[in-house]
């Protein structure tokens, strides 16, 4: 690969632990394979799952790098077999199933997206896994469509923020939730319709207020547990609820005659674990169908903070915290 380095600097922990365990450690700069190319690393976006990862509890699916991350955006400095070597020297985003933190990573061509003027190498890093996962929930599961009210749990989160935004775009009306009155006003500020404090506030309750009665069209919920049941009481007829994540549990009892009489939909999806040929599809249509606002600067990912890729533990600190708004970022210049 001409010039390149031989050895890395990655966030690769022998093992689970805490965030003390995300030190830079020295690893071998990968090769892309058929159909992939090599990134030179600007800035990786946090997510939880590399949360969850980190503390052992979301191995990698099979063939993806042990190192954390999974979007980033960078230069691609090189490209395998089946890739266009025009790509070389471009600056792109891309989801990744693994390996984003580090100085250099590969990625499938088919889930790269051009950087636009628009966006900084931060910024961009901070948009595929929301961008990918909102979309794929919200509009294709959900079937979420103009005129649609939604129901967002997490509302000042990484997903939260860019479904507000991806609301406003499409012309959905989002309600969502938060855990405190600060949390609430930024969600409004970035554009939610209508935001409920779910510490001080029955949001099943809420919503049925917001909505004269009639209820959301999909709910997308990152909760599980009981929640789920109370999502449904939230869901209109013939309403939708999608479950991205368990962060309250992974089982939940639920009335089936209840989904029956009312004809609901229960459905979710993870998509890390999915294969490169569904995220090139989905990339696709993001690019014809939502790049071109991220180009015109009318989308952006709501950033919260950066750390540079030594601090990958404070920023894991931060995101356990709970106290950001946003994305965090790490950023590698």
């Amino acid at each position: 690969m001409g010039d390149l380095p031989e050895t890395m600097l990655a966030i690769d922990p022998d093992a689970p632990g805490g965030p003390e365990v995300l030190v830079p450690v020295e690893r071998p700069v990968p090769a892309p394979a058929a159909g992939e190319v090599l990134i030179r690393v600007a800035a990786a976006g946090v997510n939880r799952p590399d949360v969850l990862q980190r503390k052992g509890g979301y191995p990698p699916p099979p063939g993806a790098p042990s190192t954390l991350g999974l979007e980033l955006a960078g230069t691609v400095v090189a490209v395998g077999d089946e890739v266009d070597a025009a790509m070389i020297g471009q600056p792109v985003c891309a989801l990744v199933a693994g390996g984003a933190y580090a100085e250099y990573a590969v990625a499938p061509a088919a889930q790269c997206l051009p950087v636009p003027e628009a966006l900084s190498m931060a910024e961009a890093a901070a948009l595929p896994e929301t961008l990918f996962t909102v979309w794929t929930n919200l509009f294709e599961r959900a079937f979420a469509v103009e005129g649609d009210t939604v129901l967002v749990h997490g509302g000042t989160s990484g997903i939260g923020t860019m479904a507000i935004a991806l609301a406003n775009l499409f012309g959905l009306t989002i309600i969502v939730t938060a855990g405190s009155d600060e949390k609430c006003a930024a969600a409004r500020e970035l554009g939610a319709h209508h935001a409920i404090n779910y510490k001080t506030q029955d949001f099943v309750a809420e919503v049925k207020s917001i909505t004269g009665g009639n209820g959301c069209a999909a709910v997308l919920d990152m909760v599980g547990g009981d929640y789920v049941p109370r999502n449904m009481q939230c869901l209109a007829d013939d309403g939708r609820h999608v479950s991205i994540a368990v962060q309250g549990g992974t089982h939940a009892t639920i009335p089936i005659f209840d989904i029956m009489r009312r004809r609901l939909t229960l459905t979710g999806s993870t998509l890390r674990a999915r294969d490169a040929a569904f995220k090139g599809l989905v990339a696709d249509e993001l690019h014809k169908t939502v790049w071109p606002h991220v180009e015109a600067g009318r989308l952006k990912p709501v950033m919260d903070r950066t750390f540079p890729l030594a601090e990958a533990a404070d920023a894991h600190r931060r995101m356990e915290a709970g106290d950001h708004v946003g994305k965090i970022v790490l950023t590698l210049d």
